[in-house]
């Protein structure tokens, strides 16, 4: 004979069906919220700072921006070698055959030069001139190569947190799902026994399904964004420290926001790249109009000629040494320095322009950044009191059910609510941290020392 609950009454002094049923169901919820909770203590989990330095080694693009930094510095040694001594050793052997209406049959003779050249500059205000621009271009390079850094330490912690924030996400995910899974099966056994009509367990069916495909969704995001750190260290990605849940993500205050904001239009490193550049336009254009100046030089010669003739002529052999000053003074060239100049001016121009974008850039970029790290601070505490709303609405719905005035729907919505709200507050805490580097680093103020004071940040 078949058991029907709604016949047999249990024995007394034992849980009935649903006070069972609510009493799993609790503690089933329970444990899936737990899984947003920081993970287990893990052994050596990597750090910001530990990445950072794989990342120094490994990332392809901050090593292009090393090596264009290492030829960049290289201009500065060919501008000087304008301004030394150029010498030139050159020897053309050369064998003759020569035939001649003076001469019978054909003349079979070798020849030779030999000669080496001393050339000292000594007037040459383009040369002077072009060290000068060097100067201002290796600097420009060494700038560009610390941008390259700065770079790499915004990529390198945006994919992180981007990590970290997925794992929240796919651990929500997994979370939802253990809990709707539960009130799905909840549902079929008290639609089974007559308790709850077939809509309950239809909603549950459809969160269920909705929670499968979240799940998925989540786990393939994860994996993406372990693809993109990946790439940056150059190696499968080790375990990571997660962010302490006590941890405070405002590391600093409005005026601190204020003055790096202030210091950013002038202070940036695109703005310094840029200003770099101006100057080197400027020398450019005082470098060619030196077009239409005179130029003199040391010249000296050493110089043997031989002719080995064996014919009726016989052989010749010269030796020349020379030495003294060349003068060259253009008088026209068809306008080409003229030319020259005027572009080197429209260059100049174009520079003085794009360094008036980048500290317009440079501004806009930390007035953005500092209106994350404020919207997101404000975000984290509201979001902060919001979980602890959500949690207390929960339990309350949790007892609502117990004593009939909630359904398994309020259920379902307060657990969603739940998930939702850990998620976005976690969210809110990563976008203030990146948005603080982000800040930090529109002001060229950005350094290693920035992880550092994140790794303390983070736990096992």
């Amino acid at each position: 004979m078949s058991f029907n609950p709604l016949v047999h009454r249990p024995p007394a002094g034992r849980l009935c069906l649903h006070q069972r049923m609510r009493r799993v169901a609790w503690v089933q919820i329970v444990v899936a919220l737990s899984l947003l909770a920081p993970g287990t203590v893990q052994a050596q989990s990597q750090r910001l700072s530990d990445l950072f330095r794989m990342a120094r080694e490994s990332d392809a693009q901050f090593a292009a921006a090393r090596a264009a930094a290492a030829a960049g510095q290289e201009k500065l040694p060919q501008a000087r070698s304008s301004q030394l001594p150029n010498v030139n050793l050159t020897y053309g052997p050369r064998y003759n055959r020569e035939r001649s209406s003076v001469v019978d049959g054909p003349l079979d003779y070798q020849a030779g030069s030999a000669a080496l050249t001393l050339n000292q500059p000594i007037y040459r205000p383009a040369n002077r001139l072009g060290v000068e621009q060097a100067t201002f271009q290796t600097r420009q390079i060494d700038q560009q190569l610390e941008l390259a850094q700065q770079d790499l330490i915004l990529r390198l912690s945006s994919a992180y947190f981007d990590i970290l924030q997925a794992q929240d996400q796919l651990s929500a995910a997994k979370g939802q799902l253990a809990a709707m899974s539960q009130q799905l099966a909840q549902s079929k056994r008290a639609f089974e026994v007559g308790t709850v009509p077939v809509t309950d367990v239809n909603e549950s069916q459809a969160r269920h399904d909705y929670a499968v495909a979240q799940e998925i969704a989540a786990s393939n995001e994860l994996a993406a964004k372990r693809r993109v750190l990946e790439k940056i260290i150059g190696r499968p990605l080790p375990m990571l420290a997660r962010l302490d849940p006590a941890a405070s993500v405002d590391l600093m205050n409005a005026e601190e926001q204020a003055r790096l904001v202030l210091a950013a239009p002038g202070g940036s490193l695109q703005t310094a790249i840029n200003r770099s550049a101006v100057e080197a336009a400027r020398v450019e254009v005082a470098r060619r109009n030196t077009g239409h100046l005179p130029t003199l030089d040391f010249v000296a010669t050493a110089r043997s000629d031989k002719n080995v003739n064996y014919g009726r002529f016989g052989a010749s052999d010269s030796r020349v040494l020379s030495g003294g000053v060349e003068l060259a003074v253009p008088i026209y060239q068809g306008g080409y320095i003229s030319s020259r100049v005027r572009e080197a001016l429209a260059d100049l121009d174009r520079a003085e322009k794009e360094l008036l974008n980048a500290e317009r850039q440079s501004l806009l970029d930390a007035q953005h950044a500092q209106l994350g790290v404020q919207s997101g601070s404000s975000l984290t505490r509201a979001l902060t009191q919001a979980l602890t709303s959500s949690e207390a609405q929960l339990r309350s719905v949790q007892r609502g059910l117990q004593v009939g005035v909630r359904t398994r729907v309020d259920v379902l919505n307060a657990e969603h609510q739940l998930f939702v709200t850990r998620r976005d507050h976690a969210a809110a805490r990563y976008r203030t941290l990146v948005s603080s580097l982000q800040l930090r680093a529109a002001a060229a103020m950005l350094t290693e020392e920035d992880l550092a004071r994140l790794d303390a940040l983070l736990v096992d």
